[in-house]
């Protein structure tokens, strides 16, 4: 349910976050713009908006109102108070457990992924990772789900030249390709490294999709080639979707 929808037995909170969510969306407005675009009351809108600018929680200059910088102190310390890490064990296991393979949450670090948490695999075989072993975007299946929901220039800073490197004679070497590449991701919702990173190992990747829509991360399992199956790479990448999506609902 998006914000603005929920109706609790406090009207005035309710009416603040929906005019938090109209400033985030439609940046600096003036009061007319947010009363007649929220259709709330002048008269109490004019009040609660006072109120407040006098918490920090809006600023207000020229006739407009901003978020306040407090949102930028709270925000910070949510972060640090936030876990993902923890919270991706639950779905890393999960996942684990379905496909017998090693399991990973990762993140875009820089200009690469980056692995935050992992679970390991109970085959005999495992593929050689650990906690902060970076990747690269454009080979790896957790890069390609980091990227695939970027706007075209934030790919183009990432990926500043249209000749990549390649790792292994699958690798993707063109931007231009690669772009090609993240439409299919897109459009499939998973990504799948086909041993475009390493030879012989493949990867499933998912994003993880926070409640404004933005990837804020990404699941994957991977495998050596007879571990990870043509036959069985469509029901894997239904257990990675669903383990991203169990992820993505604990953070909401």
């Amino acid at each position: 349910m998006n914000m603005s929808e929920i109706a609790t037995q406090t009207p005035a909170l309710d009416k603040s976050v929906r005019i938090f969510q109209f400033l985030l969306q439609n940046g600096a407005s003036t009061y007319s713009q947010i009363y007649q675009g929220l259709s709330l009351p002048q008269s109490s809108t004019s009040t609660l908006l006072a109120s407040l600018v006098a918490h920090g929680l809006l600023r207000q200059s020229e006739g407009k109102y901003f978020l306040g910088l407090m949102f930028y102190e709270l925000g910070n310390k949510a972060i640090e108070q936030f876990n993902i890490k923890e919270l991706a064990i639950e779905p890393l296991t999960y996942l684990r457990d379905q496909t017998q393979l090693a399991c990973h949450l990762g993140i875009l670090d820089g200009q690469s992924a980056i692995y935050l948490a992992k679970v390991e695999s109970p085959n005999a075989i495992m593929i050689k990772s650990w906690l902060g072993k970076r990747l690269s975007l454009h080979t790896s299946s957790l890069g390609k789900v980091l990227l695939a929901w970027l706007p075209e220039e934030k790919i183009d800073q990432l990926l500043p030249e249209e000749k990549l490197a390649v790792k292994t004679t699958k690798s993707i070497s063109t931007r231009t390709a690669f772009k090609q590449e993240l439409a299919t991701v897109r459009q499939k919702g998973w990504a799948f490294d086909n041993g475009e990173d390493y030879d012989g190992v493949t990867c499933i990747a998912a994003p993880v999709f926070d409640q404004r829509g933005n990837v804020v991360a990404a699941i994957s399992t991977s495998g050596v080639v007879f571990q990870m199956p043509a036959e069985k790479i469509a029901q894997f990448s239904e257990h990675v979707i669903c383990a991203a999506n169990m992820l993505a609902e604990k953070i909401r």
